[in-house]
């Protein structure tokens, strides 16, 4: 019977739900640098060639350690490729993705995610 529920539960459920923590999904590649109640900081590092898992993150800050080109797929099948020298740092909002090191450098990345749930805009 509890199979039955979950099967049915899990086919109900949309796509983006199913994506994991990437913790989860590619310990190889990823680590847990530090952790609170309002962020987390994850280590990422790749080598040319190796590809993620689908997994998903929350709003996050990325600051960029090394140079790098990356293909990113999205949960709804769009792609694009993303290069990133060492110092940069960019926001990203909540997404889920498969990433692929396109490039001939190794990836290394810090990425501060946000727990927090993004404010409403106060009307003006």
């Amino acid at each position: 019977m509890f199979r039955t529920f979950a099967a049915v539960f899990i086919a109900l459920m949309p796509l983006g739900a199913l994506a994991q923590d990437p913790l989860l999904t590619d310990p190889d590649k990823y680590r847990l640098v530090f952790e609170n109640e309002r962020v987390r900081v994850l280590e990422y590092r790749d080598k040319p060639g190796d590809k993620t898992n689908q997994h998903s993150h929350p709003d996050f800050v990325l600051y960029t350690l090394s140079t790098f080109k990356r293909r990113l797929t999205f949960g709804d099948g769009r792609s694009g490729e993303r290069t990133a020298a060492p110092g940069q740092t960019s926001f990203s909002e909540a997404h889920i993705h498969i990433g692929e090191n396109v490039g001939d450098t190794e990836t290394h990345v810090l990425m501060i995610e946000l727990k927090e749930p993004r404010r409403s805009k106060s009307p003006q």
